[in-house]
């Protein structure tokens, strides 16, 4: 049986519990110890990232402006959000 242990997260510098059930799952899985508390592991997967970079295109369904988050190609037509779903 695992106890719960205080670790410190290498982020922000607090300290967190690993609990026993925590410790049973990731022993489980195979998982490393974590070296992250929760809100910093929630953080660097969703926010690390930034924003996404837009690109500005023409639909080529109803000749409107539009950005879309890809580099648009001259021999693949781009489509607006309301085109692209009524091609779906």
């Amino acid at each position: 049986m695992h106890e719960d242990k205080t670790l410190v997260c290498k982020d922000c510098g607090q300290e967190f519990v690993f609990t026993a059930s925590e410790q049973d799952f990731f022993e489980e899985k195979g998982f490393t110890e974590p070296q992250r508390c929760k809100p910093c592991r929630d953080k660097r997967k969703s926010g690390s990232r930034g924003p996404r970079e837009m690109f500005d295109a023409t639909c080529a369904s109803c000749g409107q402006p539009c950005q879309v988050p890809f580099q648009p190609r001259e021999d693949r037509p781009v489509y607006c959000s309301d085109c692209f779903t009524k091609q779906r």
